[in-house]
């Protein structure tokens, strides 16, 4: 993707691969695609999200007799769902790197951020607020498990989905079975096939569970 230099009222007008596939009445991937074949102009916010330039939108629908977009379009959908958050308390950055991709591949309205141990990841946690939280079982500092346990006397947690990420077998996960009762666990050779549905998963919960507007 070529950088491209914006201003921050530029940025303000530019568009989430979400909306555009929505002005569409595409997929996202298609969105996607279509910014790999240059068809649309993107560039990359500091959390790895793709925001497609207006005018390349503009450009692509008045080329084949489509009105361009209003300003109205720029505003959100009144009642439309917030971003959610995402923390991944991770030491590996070929994990955490994987695990981006795999979010913004599938979920690229999702706010992944990244913690390289225990200490930190209940820092951020505490900070963030996030509603999704993916722990590695084995960190340094404080193991996973720990962590959780530690992030259970917190009352804000009762609302967050939680997925453990583990490259430990059954056997090596026996002294960790306390912390993992019930609750979803992806195997770390399984990542690419495992995660992407449980994320959506989590997602649909966390959404079911959020105030409906009335239309």
């Amino acid at each position: 993707m070529t950088a491209i230099a914006r201003t921050p009222d530029d940025m303000q007008e530019d568009f989430s691969t979400r909306e555009v596939a929505q002005r569409l009445g595409m997929a996202v991937r298609s969105v996607q695609l279509m910014v790999d074949r240059g068809e649309l102009q993107a560039w990359r916010t500091p959390g790895g999200h793709r925001r497609i330039l207006r005018s390349s939108l503009d450009a692509w629908l008045t080329g084949r007799g489509l009105a361009p977009t209003k300003p109205a379009d720029l505003a959100p959908l009144e009642g439309a769902p917030r971003r959610l958050k995402a923390l991944l308390i991770e030491d590996s950055v070929h994990y955490q790197n994987l695990v981006s991709l795999l979010a913004q591949q599938e979920y690229p309205d999702l706010d992944l951020h990244t913690a390289n141990d225990g200490i930190g990841g209940l820092v951020m946690y505490g900070q963030l607020q996030p509603e999704i939280l993916l722990v590695d079982i084995l960190l340094p500092g404080i193991d996973g498990a720990a962590l959780v346990t530690s992030l259970r006397s917190q009352p804000q947690f009762a609302s967050s989905e939680l997925i453990f990420v583990t490259a430990l077998d059954e056997q090596q996960r026996a002294p960790y079975a306390f912390a993992l009762a019930g609750l979803p666990l992806v195997h770390k050779p399984r990542l690419v096939t495992d995660l992407p549905p449980l994320l959506g998963a989590a997602i649909q919960r966390i959404r079911a569970r959020q105030p409906q507007t009335a239309a």
